[in-house]
């Protein structure tokens, strides 16, 4: 039941790292273009799963599709994605410079990093209370007694408590490096 609990949480921890990454800080990050969706051949596929995606310098992203037919339609989802940012058709690849971040959007973006950091944490919580649920439901069917209950009551609750202090590092972390651009 913990390890299950654990590993759910972990997975948690790992969206969020990954949702932070693709915050857009000031300089130029892979991650803030790997998921944004691409019509490639009428179906829709993840940028990163069709291209080379490099950054040359901390203010560019290059992004060499496989298939150079569809240069055109990355150059037009980056537009229609929420980046903000005016890719640039070279041909053969793009390129994106990322600029650097005014005051306004860095708030912005601290406010994303902490509504990130409170969905991971309602998660855990939704998690939590499935976990609890299921040991209620055993010990009803007398499959364990009160004492490895309230045992694994205290288990559950220190490792949300160790998962939800991950969170808040994790979002300081990330207003810091925003505040600091």
């Amino acid at each position: 039941m913990i390890s299950e609990l654990n590993t759910q949480l972990q997975k948690i921890i790992q969206y969020l790292r990954q949702d932070f990454a693709g915050l857009h800080v000031g300089r130029a990050n892979a991650a803030m273009v790997d998921d944004i969706s691409v019509e490639m051949y009428g179906t829709h596929m993840p940028l990163k799963s069709m291209a080379n995606i490099a950054c040359p310098d901390s203010r560019t992203i290059r992004i060499e599709p496989w298939d150079k037919s569809v240069v055109g339609n990355v150059e037009k989802a980056i537009k229609d994605s929420d980046l903000g940012m005016n890719p640039q058709n070279m041909g053969n690849y793009i390129l994106i410079s990322v600029p650097p971040m005014t005051e306004e959007r860095r708030r912005q973006t601290v406010k994303k990093v902490y509504e990130g950091a409170e969905n991971s944490k309602i998660s855990i919580r939704n998690i939590r209370h499935e976990i609890l649920k299921k040991i209620k439901q055993q010990k009803d069917n007398k499959e364990i007694s009160e004492d490895q209950v309230s045992k694994l009551e205290k288990q559950i609750q220190e490792s949300v408590d160790m998962h939800n202090k991950q969170v808040d590092e994790l979002a300081k972390s990330k207003e810091k490096d925003v505040l600091s651009q």
